[in-house]
C-alpha cells in the first residue's frame, strides 16, 4: 500500500504547498496528491494556485516523493493536448514520479473560460475524448483527432518520456469505473464503496487505485472540528453539489447547513490515532491501495508530526 498527503492548494499559498510537500517527503509520505482548480470551494479557504507550476517546484525539491494531480480535468478550461505535453513534461522533470488523475470536472472551475458546463454524459463523452488525445500524443509524431465534441490539428509533443505516465480516472460508479478500466492505469475515488472497485476490476482494470480519506487532526476534536466548519464543510453537499455550483459564494450558501454532527459523521476527528485508523481502514477494506490521507484540521506540521508518529506504521500494517 502506497500512503499519500492531500495538498490542500485551496487553503495555502504556493510557497506553503511546496514546503508541506517537502515535509511531506520527510515525513516518510509515498506522494502527495494536488487538486487542479481555479477557484477555491469557499471565500474562507482564500487561495488557488496554479497546479503546474508548484508540482514543478516539488519535483525540483524532492527526490523520492511521488507526485499526482488529483484531479485534472482534461477537457474544458484545459484542451487534453495541454495536458498530454504538461504531464509528459512533469514526468520528464520529475524523472517519473508523476501521476496523471483525470476527472469530468466541476462547474466551479471549468466556467470560467466562458464555454458554459456539460450536462453528465457529455461530461464522460469528452473525457473519453480527452484520454483518447492524449494516449494518441503519447504515441509520438504528429496527430490529429476529429471527436464528437474535441478536436485536434496535427499535433505533436516534442519532450516525451520513455514510459508515459500513469493516468488514473476518477470514477464514482459503474460508468466511470469502465472508462477507468479501459482507458487508464488506474482508479481514483473519494468513498469507500467496494462496488466502485468491484466495477473497475469486472472491466479488466488491475491497476492502483487512489482514493482521498477524509481527516481533521487538532490537538483537541473540538478545534478539529471547528477548523472544518470553516475551510472544509463543502465536503458534506456531496458530489451533485460540488459538481454544479459555479463560484464560493454558492458553496457557502449550500453548507451553511452543516453542523458538528454531520463533520463527525464524514471526518475522523481530533488527536486520537484510533478513529483516523478506522477511517483509512475503511477505505483498504473497500480495495483500494493508494490512501490520499486528506487533513482539513488548522495545523499541517502537527498532522505531519503525529502521521510519522502515529500512523506511519500502523497504516502500513494494512497491506
Amino acid at each position: 500500500m502506497q500512503i499519500g498527503y492531500k495538498l490542500a492548494s485551496e487553503g495555502y499559498g504556493p510557497q506553503e504547498i511546496i514546503r508541506q510537500a517537502v515535509q511531506a517527503e520527510q515525513a516518510g509520505f509515498d506522494f502527495v496528491e494536488m487538486s487542479d482548480h481555479f477557484h477555491p470551494w469557499l471565500d474562507a479557504q482564500g487561495h488557488s494556485s496554479f497546479t503546474w507550476s508548484v508540482l514543478g517546484a516539488i519535483a525540483a525539491r524532492t527526490s523520492t516523493l511521488r507526485l499526482a494531480t488529483g484531479v485534472t480535468c482534461p477537457t474544458v478550461r484545459y484542451h487534453p493536448a495541454i495536458i498530454a505535453q504538461a504531464a509528459a513534461t512533469m514526468a520528464l522533470i520529475s524523472d517519473g514520479r508523476f501521476t496523471l488523475g483525470v476527472g469530468a470536472g466541476e462547474r466551479l472551475n471549468e466556467h470560467v473560460v466562458g464555454q458554459g458546463f456539460p450536462s453528465v454524459r457529455g461530461r464522460h463523452e469528452r473525457l473519453r475524448e480527452a484520454l483518447e488525445i492524449i494516449r494518441l500524443l503519447w504515441q509520438g509524431g504528429y496527430q490529429s483527432y476529429e471527436g464528437r465534441h474535441l478536436q485536434l490539428e496535427d499535433a505533436q509533443v516534442f519532450d516525451l518520456p520513455d514510459t508515459p505516465p500513469v493516468i488514473a480516472v476518477a470514477a464514482s460508479g459503474e460508468a466511470s469505473a469502465r472508462l477507468a478500466a479501459e482507458l487508464g492505469d488506474g482508479l481514483f475515488a473519494t468513498e469507500p464503496e467496494a462496488s466502485i472497485v468491484e466495477h473497475y476490476r469486472r472491466a479488466g482494470g488491475s491497476g492502483p487505485r487512489y482514493a482521498e480519506v477524509p481527516l481533521a487532526w487538532a490537538s483537541d476534536e473540538h478545534q478539529a472540528v471547528q477548523a472544518v466548519l470553516q475551510t472544509s464543510r463543502w465536503m458534506v453537499t456531496g458530489w451533485k453539489v460540488m459538481s454544479e455550483l459555479p463560484n464560493p459564494v454558492n458553496f457557502d450558501a449550500a453548507s451553511a447547513y452543516v453542523e458538528e454532527k454531520h463533520i463527525r459523521q464524514l471526518f475522523a476527528v481530533g488527536p486520537d490515532p484510533e478513529p483516523h485508523v478506522d477511517k483509512v481502514r475503511s477505505y483498504v477494506d473497500a480495495g483500494f491501495d493508494h490512501i490520499v490521507l486528506q487533513n482539513a484540521g488548522p495545523d499541517p506540521d502537527g498532522f505531519l508530526n503525529f502521521f510519522a508518529a502515529n500512523l506511519s506504521g500502523r497504516l502500513r500494517a494494512m497491506s
